[in-house]
């Protein structure tokens, strides 16, 4: 009998790392489909639009790759400082990426291209030229395919090449992960060979402060109505870890930013009940996150038009991750 020979090294898939921009219109499924990626909670999510703000970073690794993922801002029309601002991150994003994954939501656009519409509005205008400069391996993303039937979203594909080199384009549901391993499987065709850039057990390169901040921010994001969560930053004042160890215990204030003084009425609540429900909700996820217990306080000040200047951002302390 012959003995097996073992397996030449040199047969092996060669390994491969980079840096994956997650780029779409607000509220195509950017956060979603990191979550899914990672198998856990890191970026926000909301039914408004624009709930990411600032570049958050993953760190999905597998045997054969690691992919550190950015999570950006949805490009949209600027007006703020705040708005020229998420959708600069989003654009510089793409500059530093080897791969971009181009995010669009398949019940806005199958739809139009089935009835003759123009395919590419003001949106999916911007988006492309900014990919066309970059110059960087474009997959697209047809998101929503819980939602839309399969065979809609192939004229879609179609209509984007037309215009778009792509490096590959993949049907999926970021919500229920279907599809997510033929993304995987693009991504790293597309990423160059290298060695992991992280510790393959490091899944966010994003600090648990930073995390905090979003987690309060996503419940006024699901518990405030029309402008409010717009309006909204929030600062950690204190996180106090000198109990973790010993009580399983952080302590953690922060600092809920509104625009104006009726605002800060509306975060409070009527006896303080909507900022009870806010930090309630908050301090559940925290738990789940941190895997410690959370001493959650929250309080609301209000930082005057802090999202229509330069030195507002700074204030509220907007891109510290």
């Amino acid at each position: 009998m012959t003995e097996p020979t073992a397996p030449d090294p040199a047969d092996a898939a060669p390994f491969r790392a980079g840096l994956v921009a997650l780029i779409g219109r607000p509220n195509a499924g950017k956060s979603t489909l990191l979550n899914q990626i990672l198998g856990s909670k890191l970026a926000i999510t909301s039914s408004k639009p624009q709930t990411t703000r600032d570049r958050v970073v993953g760190i999905h690794t597998d045997a054969v790759m690691q992919a550190v993922l950015l999570d950006t801002p949805g490009i949209h029309k600027a007006w703020t400082e705040l708005n020229k601002a998420m959708v600069q991150r989003a654009t510089d994003a793409v500059a530093d990426a080897d791969v971009v994954c181009w995010i669009e939501d398949m019940t806005l656009l199958a739809p139009r291209v089935a009835q003759g519409g123009e395919l590419l509005d003001g949106a999916a205008d911007a988006i492309v030229r900014i990919l066309e400069q970059a110059g960087t391996p474009v997959i697209l993303v047809a998101n929503k395919l819980d939602v839309v039937p399969p065979p809609t979203v192939l004229p879609v594909i179609e209509a984007v090449r037309q215009r778009l080199p792509l490096h590959a384009a993949v049907p999926l549901s970021a919500l229920t992960g279907d599809g997510l391993s033929d993304l995987l499987a693009e991504i790293r065709t597309a990423l160059p060979v290298g060695p992991a850039l992280y510790d393959a057990d490091t899944w966010t390169q994003v600090s648990e402060r930073f995390l905090a901040a979003e987690l309060v921010r996503e419940k006024v994001f699901h518990l405030t109505e029309q402008e409010i969560p717009y309006s909204t930053a929030v600062e950690i004042e204190v996180f106090d870890e000198s109990e973790r160890d010993t009580r399983g215990l952080i302590r953690i204030h922060a600092a809920v930013i509104v625009e104006r003084p009726p605002q800060k009425a509306i975060v409070i609540g009527r006896g303080g009940e909507m900022i009870k429900r806010i930090g309630t909700l908050a301090r559940k996820d925290l738990e789940r996150l941190l895997d410690a217990k959370v001493h959650l306080e929250l309080f609301v000040k209000v930082e005057k038009d802090w999202t229509k200047t330069a030195g507002g951002l700074r204030r509220v302390g907007f891109g510290r991750t």
